[in-house]
């Protein structure tokens, strides 16, 4: 039988091989042994390929005649002669070689499921074939993760994860590739919630996922492991990337889930989906929902801004100006107060506010939101939400006091022991309607009443026109000029009203003991959660060689205390790997961005660019022969290297010696910090 493979790639070699690279390449090739699982059989097949390459060319007659061979076939694949039993050593050359598809096509009809049949021991030969296509989907399911490739990678890793267990052979390589699949979860995700929404399928398979996911970690504030690499903090901004590709639907099924583990995390993000969802779809219940949900908040949290948002989408006029004046959001009330001059009380610019509030912190973060147009005059003039609004009892019971502005009572203990019970978990929690009278998420703990649930000082319809759409405009038209721009988002302030629910998850889940460990770090987090970066892209561009959301670290200058020497040798050897990567034969330029700065980056994109034009890849060695490193700035080091550098050309995957070279060099780099990240800003030899 024929397999596509000649006497030089067998040995790793370029024609152009001298007797001594050819001799120490054929000793090295018989040291390097294949992995410890293989059979006595396989290493010996192997090495009789390797033998038979070596003595067809140390002969310098034999040689000649096999590269004349080689030349006159150049444009016709090129393969060789072997005998069945030597196919586990072909194998396993590919599989050194890099040629995982075809070790997979070429191995698959041997296996016990297929029509081709082995010679020798027919269990250790079938072991040794199951285990080369293993290792073959092992690799290019990680080349694949390295492309962004990562549903591919996941249908690589998992055929050959499939083909062990069918086989029942090799548990540990079954658990290697399963840690792969696990750590490769959250990029698969966002790669599928990144598809359209047309493509439903694959939505509803990234979906299935993240529940996987959260129900592996006992809910998205969870500290079970679920093997995917994430802390705790990772996985909450993982959440965060997420947000902007989900819909509002999809968010408010996720979420009200969590909500009822019980977790404060999936409350507060229910809440917004709630709410989100409420205004946009005309659905009024929805944002009552959210209302009596912020009750379950209020005992730890300072959340009067939404109340009050949520009772003038009621219209509970007197409700959301007793929410307002509860409030310590000082940046907002200001804007509201400002925006309410001349006015009895602080409507108008509520109104003002909720509208701008909505279209820049809310809907932003629902995929098929955020082009969304919010106008409080649509919203009430919509008839499904005027007759929900007639139909509201006149007076609205909450379990909570008003509003949920007086603390939880007594029977309720939010963050204690308690927390969690039948109560908080009733059948009744996340309803969309409820009778008068009846405990709202909090099953039967004390009711207090809440007065009218109808505008008092305005009428819906009048409440509507509070709007910028409405008599807002002409009041304003002074100070708010079509350029000003939008209130800042609360989520921004300096006050965040997630770093306060910090505590409360912390209180819950890791005790008072851990708290001054961790919380300056989660307060920081919450505070950014949804103010943060938002992923551009289809698909998501997240590498495999770091946590799928880099945390931010401190920006602090080296000092002559930091070890700038390690920092910049690591900066030089991520160069190097890149560089390799970029200028290989797979000219993998994206490599380049990891750690070049403009115009360094733009000058190698169109270096390997011209390389790949040409058929041109290198491959280097390369060696630090002396490394001096300088703090010359807030982020800035100076780095001067001597190195030794060796490149190997080929053309067309032939060697070539005039494009190859042997250098010994003193170079001065520029390394400069961004985004808590040594790069290279620019380089020059001296």
């Amino acid at each position: 039988m024929q397999i596509p493979l000649d006497y030089y790639r067998i040995l790793g070699l370029p024609m152009q091989a001298t007797a001594e690279q050819l001799e120490q390449a054929h000793r090295d090739r018989t040291l390097q042994l294949p992995r410890r699982e293989y059979s006595e059989f396989a290493i010996q097949s192997r090495k009789q390929l390797i033998d038979a390459a070596y003595v067809a060319l140390k002969d310098s007659g034999t040689r000649q005649a096999y590269d004349a061979q080689l030349l006159a076939t150049r444009s016709e694949p090129v393969a060789i002669e072997i005998y069945e039993q030597q196919l586990i050593g072909a194998l396993l050359i590919l599989l050194e070689l890099g040629e995982y598809e075809l070790v997979i096509r070429l191995g698959r009809p041997y296996l016990s499921s297929g029509s081709g049949e082995l010679e020798g021991n027919a269990k250790d030969a079938l072991a040794d074939v199951v285990l080369t296509i293993g290792l073959a989907c092992l690799e290019l399911g990680r080349e694949q993760w390295q492309q962004h490739q990562y549903e591919n990678a996941a249908e690589s890793l998992e055929t050959g994860q499939e083909l062990m267990v069918r086989e029942n052979v090799f548990p540990e390589m079954q658990a290697e590739i399963q840690a792969d699949l696990d750590k490769l979860k959250p990029y698969r995700i966002l790669e599928l919630l990144a598809r359209p929404l047309a493509d439903k399928a694959a939505r509803q398979q990234g979906i299935a996922l993240l529940k996987s996911m959260l129900a592996a970690r006992g809910g998205i504030d969870g500290a079970n492991d679920d093997s995917s690499g994430l802390s705790v903090e990772d996985f909450l901004r993982f959440v965060q990337q997420l947000r902007s590709y989900l819909t509002s639907a999809e968010q408010q099924d996720i979420f009200e889930a969590e909500a009822q583990r019980p977790s404060s995390v999936g409350v507060y993000l229910s809440v917004y989906a709630l709410l989100a969802r409420g205004f946009a779809k005309h659905q009024p219940n929805l944002v009552r929902q959210a209302k009596q949900r912020l009750a379950l908040l209020t005992e730890r949290q300072d959340v009067y801004l939404e109340q009050a948002v949520c009772a003038v989408l009621l219209g509970q006029t007197e409700e959301a100006t007793y929410a307002l004046e509860r409030s310590h959001e000082n940046e907002p009330i200001s804007f509201i107060r400002e925006h309410s001059a001349g006015a009895p009380d602080l409507l108008p610019g509520l109104c003002l506010y909720t509208e701008r509030w909505l279209q820049q912190d809310v809907f932003p973060f629902f995929r098929d939101l955020d082009q969304s147009n919010v106008t409080l005059k649509d919203y009430f003039a919509n008839e499904q939400v005027q007759a929900y609004l007639e139909a509201m009892p006149p007076e609205d019971t909450v379990a909570a006091g008003r509003l949920g502005m007086a603390g939880y009572s007594s029977s309720t203990s939010y963050g204690s022991s308690d927390y969690g019970s039948s109560d908080y978990s009733s059948s009744d929690y996340g309803r969309s309607t409820f009778g008068a009278g009846q405990a709202v998420g909090l099953g039967a703990a004390a009711t207090v009443g809440v007065g009218s649930a109808r505008p008092s000082a305005y009428t819906a319809e009048e409440v509507s026109n509070l709007s910028p759409e409405g008599q807002l405009d002409n009041e304003l038209s002074a100070s708010v000029g079509a350029d000003e721009p939008m209130v800042k988002s609360r989520r921004r302030s300096s006050s965040p009203k997630w770093g306060r629910l910090a505590l409360v998850l912390l209180l819950g889940l890791l005790g008072l003991g851990l708290l001054g460990f961790i919380l300056t770090q989660l307060f920081s987090l919450f505070g950014g959660l949804f103010g943060g970066p938002q992923l551009q892209g289809d698909p998501p561009d997240i590498d495999v060689a770091r946590p799928a959301i880099e945390l931010p670290t401190e920006d602090v200058q080296p000092t002559a205390s930091d070890d700038v020497q390690v920092i910049a040798e690591e900066a030089i050897q991520t160069w190097y790997q890149a560089k390799a990567e970029a200028m290989g034969p797979q000219w993998n330029v994206d490599a380049l961005s990891d750690i070049l700065l403009e115009p360094t980056l733009s000058e190698w994109v169109a270096k390997v660019e011209s390389n790949q034009r040409e058929g041109v890849h290198l491959e280097y060695e390369q060696t630090i022969q002396n490394l001096t490193a300088e703090a010359i700035g807030d982020d800035q080091l100076q780095v001067v290297a001597d190195v030794s550098e060796i490149g190997n050309a080929y053309q067309f995957g032939d060697y070539n010696g005039a494009f190859s070279y042997e250098d010994e060099l003193t170079v001065e780099y520029n390394l400069r910090k961004q985004d808590d990240q040594w790069m290279i800003e620019s380089f020059a030899v001296q």
